[in-house]
């Protein structure tokens, strides 16, 4: 979501500032603004729109400063405006502040401060939190804001400055991420890394309710009542080079073409030629401790959840434990049965997304036992968790999630073998099957990749469609509701993914002539039937694009146009099978001159509800 960038040092805050947004322009924005302190007062340039309008006003405009944040808005409350922009500030600009997270009881608090006399220019829920720093300030910055935070509830990652201290940056957060950035004579804020990995590799990741207080030489990490925290560095070990585009012309076409090394990556030292034992790095389960395991919850949102999909269908299949898959949102609201014997694995590409945490928690309340799959180490759900299997997709900047996905796929089956290998539920021979198999995947990866020429003009032919169904079942089914979403997301065309044994329960409504139809056709045991699928809908005038295993050459018959996909184990087919549909989506939304890798209204970690 909104994106916080901060500076204090000697230098000037605001090429810095606005370098730091680019860097977060993936979390995605509708406004950018920036505050510094040139010496005598505080100097705000803020407007709707990209960076590039930011960055045009200053340009025409120029202000300076050694002390200055910077943010970039996801709007929640009030619409997408110049005034709505932050930074925000009270009445006299003494102080200024940018928030990422909800502030749940801005109204209450407004009409309180209304009553004082205190007056609002703006519709967010952000204006209330200079205003309280504005009342509770009696020449003592750090206190203002620690009484701020009491009186608050939400979530919430803050920079605050004030030009009567302009010697330090007061910086907190509570559910929203936000990191400091250790430099030599200065020092940083930022909602992620990427914004500072220019200037430091050293950060702390503050935890919640952590504030820090900044100044150029140090910085001073404390707790809501004022009690010093002895914070651990956490050094940065990628480079700056790993989030640049790197000769591609958009980010998400970068990552969908690094999904060889990230497959590869992730199994790394986990799974090993040779080996009949899957290392699950620290994580300690063992088989006494499975047996009192009675269901396992797999809970995510979007991308993530349908990987949970994929795990479901596997350690049912491979461990022959019960698996539910839930959306995080709907999870935490409808009461579920949770207990010691409940093993709970939360998915979550930045480990900071607001309900899958949330319903994490819930479920360590009732005595879970929760293991996170996230990208990102020292993250929020990577933290809360009681073990962590970490995805190691490298840094993953466009919106629409890609070589996270396959990743957290990778993370489902190491899981999965894990699982039923501790509880003896898979033989040594079937285990040596899918390791080796699984084993060949960065390599046949590459070779879909190779043939991206197909789906670039099979999407050159048909990006001028109103809709885009998707069809499957299975396993493909699951890998079907992926591709949708990757197609609707970042080309804004309409698209549904349905169960193939579902058409004739009413969506099959929805074919006419001429409507394109992707259909997968991987798995062995309902090919036949998936087949049957196809023809009914080709018979309703369906244009029908077939994913099948190479050598399969029958599906030929039947569909308008055919395309293969390495051949491997069914039960690891959406591995291969998904990254068609990622350059299908992509091709599609570029020939639609679509902003591919930050789409409309799309944030790339949902941190708040």
């Amino acid at each position: 979501m909104c994106g916080i960038v901060g500076y204090i040092g000697k230098n000037n805050a605001v090429p810095v500032l606005i370098e730091g947004l680019k860097k977060l322009e993936y979390r995605g924005y509708d406004s950018a603004g920036v505050s510094v302190f040139d010496g005598k007062e505080l100097l705000i340039t803020k407007c709707k729109g990209r960076l590039a309008n930011l960055e045009e006003k200053v340009k025409n405009e120029p202000i300076s400063g050694t002390l200055g944040i910077g943010h970039t808005r996801w709007a929640t409350h009030g619409e997408p405006s110049d005034l709505n922009s932050h930074p925000h500030t009270n009445k006299d600009m003494t102080i200024s502040v940018v928030h990422n997270g909800i502030i749940e009881n801005y109204i209450k608090i407004k009409e309180w401060l209304i009553s004082l006399g205190y007056e609002f220019e703006t519709e967010t829920d952000t204006e209330v939190v200079p205003h309280l720093i504005d009342y509770y300030y009696d020449g003592d910055l750090v206190s203002a804001v620690m009484k701020t935070l009491d009186k608050i509830e939400g979530s919430y990652a803050l920079g605050v400055i004030c030009s009567k201290e302009p010697d330090k940056m007061v910086a907190v957060r509570k559910d929203s991420p936000l990191i400091v950035g250790l430099g030599k004579g200065e020092n940083f804020i930022a909602s992620d890394i990427p914004a500072i990995l220019s200037y430091t590799r050293d950060v702390y990741l503050l935890d919640n309710s952590e504030i820090a207080i900044l100044t150029k030489e140090d910085v001073k990490i404390v707790t809501r009542e004022g009690l010093s925290v002895n914070k651990e560095i956490f050094h940065v070990t990628w480079d700056a080079q790993s989030a640049e585009k790197g000769g591609f012309e958009h980010f998400m076409i970068k990552e969908i073409h690094e999904q060889p090394k990230a497959i590869k990556d992730t199994m790394t030292s986990r799974i090993m030629a040779d080996c009949d034992e899957i290392k699950l790095d620290d994580i300690k389960l063992t088989s006494e401790q499975l047996k009192n395991i009675d269901r396992i919850y797999i809970v995510a949102c979007g991308t993530a959840y349908h990987a949970g999909m994929v795990g479901k269908y596997v350690i049912e299949k491979l461990a022959k434990i019960p698996v539910e898959v839930d959306i995080a949102s709907e999870f935490r609201y409808r009461d579920p049965i949770i207990n010691e014997k409940t093993l709970m694995i939360v998915v979550s590409q930045s480990g900071e997304t607001a309900d899958t945490l949330a319903a994490l928690k819930q479920a360590k309340s009732k005595g879970a036992r929760v293991i996170a799959v996230t990208n990102v180490v020292g993250s929020s759900v990577a933290r809360e968790a009681d073990d962590v299997l970490y995805t190691w997709a490298g840094p993953e900047i466009a919106v629409a999630s890609t070589k996270a996905y396959v990743t957290q796929l990778i993370a489902m089956y190491i899981i999965a073998l894990y699982l039923a290998r501790l509880n003896g539920n898979i033989s040594v021979e079937e285990y040596r099957q899918i390791r080796d198999e699984m084993l060949t995947l960065p390599e046949k990866s590459q070779e879909v990749l190779d043939q991206k020429e197909e789906l670039q003009k099979f999407a050159a032919s048909n990006y001028m469609h109103k809709d885009i169904y998707y069809i499957g079942r299975g396993l493909d089914f699951a890998v079907a509701l992926e591709g949708s979403l990757k197609l609707k997301e970042i080309s804004y065309i309409h698209s549904d993914a349905y169960a193939a044994g579902e058409l004739k329960h009413g969506s099959i409504a929805l074919i006419e002539k001429g409507v394109p139809v992707i259909a997968l056709a991987s798995q062995s045991e309902l090919y036949d039937k998936m087949v049957s699928n196809i023809k009914e809908i080709v018979s309703r005038g369906a244009k029908v694009i077939g994913f099948a295993f190479e050598g399969n050459s029958e599906i030929e018959k039947t569909v308008n146009q055919a395309v293969y996909i390495p051949k491997t184990l069914d039960i690891l087919a959406p591995v291969l099978l998904v990254i068609p549909l990622q350059l299908l989506a992509y091709y599609t939304a570029v020939e639609k001159g679509c902003d591919v890798d930050k789409p409309r209204n799309l944030a790339k970690s949902v941190t708040v509800e």
